[in-house]
């Protein structure tokens, strides 16, 4: 176990204990704690996110094998994770109707909540990945891979993705994978 893992761990049973307890029996100091816990575990869950560069993920895009599926290059998908998260995969867009948030995109792919992902807070989502929305945050990018492969099975495939369509589709790629050495 690493000192991220141990101090995840702490964190959980912590806020456990103390959710635990009643309220009357905390003191200020105990409330003050339980804060700096909280933003503690807080800035742990955010930090496992991952930033990727373009190469590094042209090579775990490549050997996930996504080159070529359902006839979309490489060079396609990592033209969309450019245009729709900056290669993070902590990135959280949210779709707003009426500055009313109506869906919320996670992840390196943003996968929406509405259509692939339960984020426990968008109405009648389909969940059509069976995951939830949070999954797509970390740096582990297995479980996002499995999502996209579902969505461009879809009749709409890359089309499913604004940054895609307005920035990718029918364009010259080949800047994206130049430099890769693939």
């Amino acid at each position: 176990m690493n000192q991220r893992d141990s101090l995840r761990s702490v964190c959980d049973n912590r806020i456990l204990i103390l959710s635990c307890r009643t309220i009357r029996n905390f003191t200020c100091v105990h409330l003050s704690k339980m804060k700096t816990l909280v933003i503690l575990c807080i800035l742990l869950t955010v930090a496992s996110s991952y930033q990727y560069t373009k190469c590094e993920l042209a090579h775990v895009l490549q050997r996930s094998g996504l080159d070529g599926l359902r006839g979309y290059s490489l060079a396609d998908w990592v033209c969309l994770v450019q245009y729709e998260s900056s290669y993070d995969t902590g990135a959280i867009g949210r779709n707003r109707r009426r500055d009313v948030v109506v869906s919320s995109d996670y992840g390196l792919f943003q996968i929406n909540s509405h259509w692939w992902c339960d984020d426990h807070q968008t109405r009648n989502s389909h969940n059509g990945c069976h995951r939830d929305c949070n999954n797509f945050l970390d740096s582990d990018i297995t479980d996002d891979i499995q999502c996209v492969r579902r969505v461009i099975r879809d009749a709409q495939g890359m089309n499913a993705w604004y940054g895609w369509q307005n920035n990718c589709k029918g364009q010259d790629l080949s800047r994206f994978l130049a430099e890769c050495n693939l």
